[in-house]
Parts: C-alpha cells; sequence; structure tokens
C-alpha cells in the first residue's frame, strides 16, 4: 500500500518539477532569442555607427539594475582587482584612489610605499599617466597606475591649483587586515580590524596571543568602518572567542545548495577574556557576522551604533572570456535566527529607491542569556555613542567629499609636527562652516522629501494658489534648521574631519594612536571593560 501511494507521488512531483524546469527554460531560451534577434537588428540598421560592446554592458548593467547592489557584472579587470582584494597582496603604488567624474584622486598614500615614497599627498588630483592624459580617457585611468613589481610610471598631479610632476616606482604591496594593535594601560589589549581578507583571523589570532602575552586581560576588536569580506574568516574570527562546534551563521536561499549551517571548528583562543566590539554605520556584512554572532552568544558587549544592515552573501560564478558574476546567492541569519537585512531592493517606493525596514516591523529574538535583540536594521549595539552615528548630514558630507575637500584645505594651510600638537578648535569648525557656504554643499532633508512630495500633491489637488504662499516661509524655516544641524551633529562630524586630518599628518598609525587617546567610543569600551559589575550586567 505504501508503494501503491509514494511512488504515484514522486511521479507527480518530478512531473510537476520538470514542468516547472521546462517552463523556465522555455522563457529563457525566448528571451534570449529575442534578445540577440534585437541586438542584430539594432547593429545593423542603426542610423549612426554603434558600439557593440558599450551595447552590452548597458544591457548587462540595466538588467542588474533592478536587484540589489551587489549583484555585479565584473570585467576582466574587475575579476583580477578582488582576487587582490581578498588576498591582500598586489603590485602597484600603494595608495588609496578614486576615480570619480573622470577625476582621478589620491585619498591616502600607504606610508614607506611608492606613492608616499614620490611624495603624492591625500588631495592629490592625477592629470596625466605616462603619456596618457586623464580626461577624457575611456576607461578606468586609475588601471594606468598598475603594473608589475620594479616598473616605474611618470605621473603629472595637481596640488592647490599648481602641476606638477614626479616618477613612482612600483613595488609589491601587502594590506593587512589588522594594521594595528597595542596594550592599552597594563590591561586592555586593542585590535584593529580593517578587512575580512584570506590574512584576516590568522592577523586577529597573532594579535590577540601577542596581546595576552603582554598582559592583557580585556579586548577592544575595532570592526568600524569594516565593509566585510570574506564569510569564511568571519566565522574563524568568532572561534577565536568561542568553543569548537557553535553556529555562527545560517545561510537559506531559493536554491537549497547554498542552504548551509556554518559551525566553529577549531579550539578557541580564549572564551571566558572580557571582549568589546566596537561597530559603526559602516560596519558591515561579515563585520556584522561577528558582532552579530558574539552578541548572540553574550560573549562581548557590542559599542558604537547601529551597524549598516547588510544580511546578503555573494559569490562571483565564472563567466566567458574572464569575466565573471558576483551575484547575491542567500541572505545569512545570526545564531539567535536574525537576519539584519536593513533594506528592501525588491519592494521600492515610487522612486525606486530601497525601502528602510520600519522600527515597528523588527521582530523580537533573544540571546544565549535571554536578552533581546532585533533584526531588521543591522546589529544594535548594547552601549549607544553620538559620537560614532552617521546622521543625514554626516552621510551627506562624507558622500559629497566636502569633509575630505576641507582637510586638504586645512593640511596645507596647518602644520603639526607632532601628534601631541595636532588639534581642533571651535574656530577651525567654524572655518569648516563657512567651506561649506563657499562650496555650494546642499543636502536634501527627509522633511524637505516629503515637503516635495506634499507640493507636489497639492498642484494636482488644485491646492497650488493656496500651497505657494507658504513655500518661501517653510522653506526658510528648513534651511535655519539645516545650519543648526551641523552644529547639533557637531561631535559625528567633527570626529570625521579629525580622523581625516590625523591621517593626513601621521598616517594611519598616527590615527590609531590619535583615537586611543580621544575617542568616545574607545573610552567607552575602556570604561566598560575595566568595570566589572556593568559589563557582566549588560550581558545577563
Amino acid at each position: 500500500m505504501k508503494k501503491k501511494i509514494i511512488i504515484p507521488i514522486l511521479a507527480i512531483a518530478t512531473f510537476f518539477g520538470t514542468v516547472s524546469f521546462q517552463n523556465d527554460f522555455f522563457e529563457i531560451a525566448k528571451q534570449i532569442e529575442i534578445f540577440t534577434e534585437l541586438f542584430k537588428e539594432l547593429n545593423m540598421n542603426y542610423v549612426d555607427e554603434t558600439n557593440p560592446a558599450e551595447l552590452m554592458d548597458n544591457a548587462i548593467e540595466g538588467m542588474l539594475e533592478g536587484l540589489d547592489p551587489y549583484t555585479k557584472y565584473w570585467t576582466e579587470q574587475e575579476v583580477e582587482d578582488a582576487k587582490i582584494n581578498r588576498s591582500g597582496n598586489y603590485s602597484g603604488i600603494g595608495a588609496t584612489v578614486r576615480n570619480k567624474d573622470g577625476i582621478l584622486t589620491i585619498v591616502e598614500p600607504r606610508k614607506g610605499y611608492p606613492a608616499d615614497k614620490a611624495g603624492l599627498k591625500a588631495g592629490d588630483k592625477i592629470v596625466k599617466i605616462g603619456d596618457v592624459t586623464v580626461e577624457g580617457y575611456e576607461g578606468d585611468a586609475g588601471d594606468l597606475l598598475k603594473g608589475s613589481s620594479g616598473s616605474s610610471v611618470d605621473v603629472a598631479y595637481e596640488r592647490q591649483g599648481k602641476v606638477a610632476t614626479t616618477t613612482i616606482k612600483r613595488a609589491g604591496v601587502e594590506v593587512d587586515a589588522v594594521p594595528f594593535y597595542q596594550l592599552i594601560g597594563d590591561d586592555v589589549g586593542y585590535i584593529v580590524l580593517t578587512k575580512f581578507n584570506s590574512k584576516a583571523s590568522a592577523q586577529v589570532k597573532e594579535a590577540l596571543v601577542s596581546l595576552k602575552t603582554d598582559g592583557a586581560t580585556k579586548i577592544i576588536l575595532d570592526l568600524r568602518g569594516n565593509g566585510g569580506g570574506l564569510l569564511r574568516e568571519a566565522i574563524s574570527i568568532c572561534n577565536l572567542f568561542l568553543p569548537k562546534g557553535e553556529v555562527i551563521t545560517t545561510t537559506k536561499s531559493v536554491v537549497k545548495k547554498y542552504n548551509k549551517t556554518y559551525v566553529t571548528k577549531n579550539e578557541p583562543v580564549d572564551t571566558e577574556i572580557p571582549l568589546v566590539v566596537l561597530v559603526n554605520g559602516r560596519s558591515a556584512s561579515a563585520s556584522e557576522i561577528v558582532s552579530g554572532g558574539l552578541q548572540d552568544y553574550d560573549r562581548a558587549v557590542i559599542v558604537g551604533a547601529r551597524s549598516f544592515g547588510k544580511g546578503l552573501v555573494q559569490r562571483p560564478k565564472p563567466l566567458t572570456y574572464g569575466t565573471s558574476l558576483k551575484v547575491t546567492i542567500s541572505r545569512y541569519y545570526t545564531p539567535s535566527g536574525r537576519c539584519i537585512q536593513a533594506l528592501d531592493y525588491w519592494n521600492r517606493d515610487e522612486k525606486g529607491n530601497a525601502v528602510r525596514t520600519n522600527t515597528e516591523d523588527y521582530n523580537e529574538f533573544k540571546t544565549k542569556n535571554g536578552r533581546k535583540v532585533f533584526d531588521g536594521g543591522g546589529v544594535f549595539p548594547d552601549i549607544e555613542v553620538e559620537s560614532a552615528q552617521m546622521s543625514s548630514i554626516t552621510t551627506a558630507l562624507a558622500k559629497d567629499n566636502a569633509i575630505f575637500e576641507y582637510a586638504t584645505k586645512f593640511y596645507y594651510e596647518n602644520q603639526f609636527s607632532d601628534l601631541s600638537e595636532f588639534k581642533f578648535t571651535d574656530s577651525d569648525y567654524s572655518d569648516f562652516k563657512k567651506f561649506l557656504k563657499n562650496t555650494g554643499f546642499e543636502f536634501e532633508t527627509d522633511t524637505e522629501t516629503a515637503f516635495a512630495k506634499a507640493l507636489t500633491q497639492a498642484e494636482k489637488d488644485d491646492f497650488k494658489d493656496e500651497v505657494n504662499s507658504l513655500v518661501t516661509q517653510i522653506q526658510a524655516k528648513i534651511d535655519s534648521a539645516k545650519d543648526a544641524e551641523l552644529d547639533a551633529k557637531r561631535a559625528e562630524i567633527q570626529g570625521l574631519l579629525e580622523d581625516e586630518l590625523v591621517k593626513r599628518y601621521f598616517y594611519r598609525d598616527g590615527l590609531y594612536q590619535y583615537q586611543i587617546a580621544n575617542n568616545k567610543e574607545i573610552a567607552e569600551a575602556l570604561d566598560v571593560l575595566r568595570n566589572a559589575s556593568r559589563y557582566e550586567k549588560i550581558l545577563k
């Protein structure tokens, strides 16, 4: 009887599964055939000469645009860049470079590497590389700076309105996942983790063991600004503080083979040492797996500001001619069951923007000790610190590069020979606000967005004349409120200004030393670690 029942059911399931697959396959084949015919006819018949490669790139970008921003088509060069990013080793000039609107800008030269030795500074605009003029160059001009170790490249750059030239001798560059660690006082070890590349867990372990040997009985793991990376490295870093066999994350997908549970596989270094993890709005992906996992097991106190909220996992899929598709394959969940994805890319607003999950729609979960935690909006810290937050105006300033550009101005107007001399005063902040006005910095608040929407609706309802009399008055009040916002959010804005400036004068090592002495999030971390009753009360 069981066979008589089970076999027909299996046959029916197989039939419908086959039919479903055949329908999908037919639809794919149909659309490819239509596209191929369209592509051919367009190239053969369009009134002007077309560029097939450019047309195809635009078509691919258009197809992926409606998905999440992490699903991307990688060219052959971008595939190589991704490999370099994962490995942490490459050959080049040793500087972070930004290519925006055809302008190539040095963002940060690494101390002791070729760009630094050649005299390049943050804010320098590259105008010529070898015989190639950057302006109008088709493609990414930054690729021209790459090359084999020992080779040289002549560069012309603009600084403070003047053009100069230099020769850069390329060299091997090693990007450490842990660029800095140090004992604070006699008992607290401080570890900065900036990337989840293939070196991440090994370097964190090395730093942890070294600090414990030097006397550290408490640890701060700094994940602020860490945008993530390799999932396996996140699991291994959790494993340094958690026992073997603990679930760190679970991934779920419509594709069954991507439904996986990731557990710690090795013996830990220390499961008892008091631990604080620092996060902010730029801590994402693998950073959230680590902070979320340690929070769910009540293994660490999380300090700072709500993390970015990226709960999606990507995997590169090789294509022909050395290209690749980096595709989102699954969502990940923390040990308590949270998915901390903040933006919904599949249900967008009327402008096509991804919608942020509303606070009232967050779901409650419990940590190992029964503490309440929530999904839907990143990892929420156990202790929030104002200076770690990123308000809308601070985000706009960073996105517009206003902080970066002012730091360039400040750097050439003020000199400090020693880190202890550096200070950013009230008058300096006033000068920054004047700089914003003189450069025409503008940003749109949520209030203005809602106001514009209301005006549009008023016009549709034939209330335009009645509303227009109030528009100027309301806008003036909004502008006044925006000016006041620069003062209200000074703590977070000035924190970013100081970080950028200290890097200009004293490189990364100077930045970390300055933060140990002056940063409010680190001060809060030290306070909770050195107050055992407060630490235990938070976790229990």
